[in-house]
């Protein structure tokens, strides 16, 4: 459940508990253990998390649920009085969950506020055409909305020598592309008296890595010695994904988020004419507590005014425990779903208009390592995050780096013809 940093997590849990003996199974009723790591950044997610764990246990009144992630870390008090969780395992101690799903202790969580040292993780699968490499943990962020810090502790980074040894060795063992990822990696060297910038050039200078991709970033993280390293890359795939949250200057006061519009509608500009068609990527909260239609409408307008390619959209989750949660003139479900739609139909004709810009250019695509399970043509991703698909019976070309004309843009694929 939940960001890329947990679903690597999750990787990271599956192939300790398979080193340690243990099979993946489909089928409930033929499991000893059923492992949930979840997602906390809103109720809902809070409410699925249980649901699925009490609904395991239910249907199979023998079997061990251990439940970890952000739920486990923050509400752990409350779960162990849980008689359908047999296990509550913390942020931190998920990465060695094999050596407490045996223990006689219920629960097994630290105190991650106190927690100094990034804890590294290496994930060795090998089936993925993209390797995923978490460089940060924690977030110094005080979102009114968000709970997540409490979650995952202060920022902290991993070591520089760490990052580039582990993507060397992806390259070694010949992967063409890194995701770097973590909770806010924007936050990535505060705390050892480093920047992005010394990361970025040690990425390039010092790995043999095709290509790199970025995790989420906040609009202040992003500065012109950054685009101008960036912009001359030859690994750095042109794909941001900015963490904006509105586009409204009251409700991004309100978030406690220290930008305003017109700042990062700015960078948005000054990104599209650096690069040659990037893929610009957001996150946008619709109904946070006190939008009225008047500022939501502000946040629509701006929002279609900008340069960017997609929307990531959500209706406002109220969490127990934010500041959000007890603000006054809190917006009805029903509104804040609608607000969402609205920008969920804005944000898939723009993802369209940028599709249709990139028909027709010749663009570097890594060749996944599997077919299309739906049209078996063989697929990959272009450098600005565009999923192609190409028809070819070709089986020597896998995991390969090919310049692909994108020829089609039909019943929601992308189709291309290998140059």
């Amino acid at each position: 459940m939940g960001c890329k940093a947990n679903q690597f997590e999750g990787a990271i849990i599956k192939e300790n508990l398979i080193k340690n003996g243990m099979v993946e199974v489909n089928n409930l009723n033929d499991a000893d253990y059923y492992i949930l790591n979840s997602c906390s950044v809103t109720h809902k997610s809070d409410h699925e998390a249980l649901y699925n764990l009490r609904s395991a246990k239910h249907k199979s009144p023998k079997i061990i649920t251990v439940l970890t992630g952000c739920i486990a870390q923050i509400e752990k008090d409350n779960l162990i009085k849980e008689d359908f969780i047999d296990y509550v395992i913390g942020n931190d101690e998920k990465l060695r969950l094999y050596d407490y799903i045996n223990s006689d202790t219920k629960v097994h969580t630290q105190d991650i506020m106190h927690q100094e040292k990034f804890t590294p993780a290496i994930l060795h699968d090998t089936a993925k055409t993209r390797a995923s490499l978490k460089i940060q943990d924690g977030c110094d962020n005080r979102c009114s909305y968000c709970i997540i810090w409490k979650a995952r502790g202060k920022s902290r980074s991993a070591d520089l020598d760490f990052i580039v040894n582990q993507i060397n060795h992806f390259a070694q063992t010949g992967f063409k592309e890194v995701v770097l990822t973590g909770i806010h990696i924007g936050q990535w060297g505060k705390d050892i008296g480093l920047t992005m910038i010394d990361l970025i050039n040690a990425i390039e200078n010092e790995t043999n890595i095709p290509r790199y991709r970025l995790g989420s970033l906040n609009p202040t993280e992003i500065n012109d010695e950054l685009l101008e390293i960036l912009s001359k890359s030859q690994k750095f795939c042109p794909h941001f994904h900015l963490s904006l949250q509105s586009a409204n200057d009251k409700t991004l006061k309100s978030m406690n988020r220290f930008y305003k519009t017109d700042f990062y509608l700015e960078q948005i500009k000054k990104i599209n004419s650096i690069f040659h068609l990037p893929f610009l990527g957001s996150d946008i909260i619709t109904g946070f507590a006190g939008e009225t239609d008047e500022d939501f409408e502000i946040t629509r307008k701006n929002l279609e005014n900008s340069g960017l390619t997609q929307i990531h959209t959500f209706p406002y989750s109220i969490r127990k425990g934010t500041i959000g949660a007890d603000m006054p003139n809190q917006v009805p479900d029903n509104i804040k779903q609608q607000r969402a739609d609205i920008i969920k139909t804005l944000s898939k004709q723009k993802y369209t208009e940028f599709i249709k810009k990139n028909i027709g250019t010749i663009q570097e695509v890594l060749i996944e390592k599997h077919r299309d399970k739906h049209t078996n043509n063989l697929k990959g991703r272009t450098r600005n995050y565009l999923p192609v698909q190409i028809i070819s019976d070709s089986e020597d070309i896998y995991n390969s780096l090919q310049n692909v004309t994108l020829t089609k843009f039909e019943n929601g694929n992308i189709y291309g013809e290998i140059n």
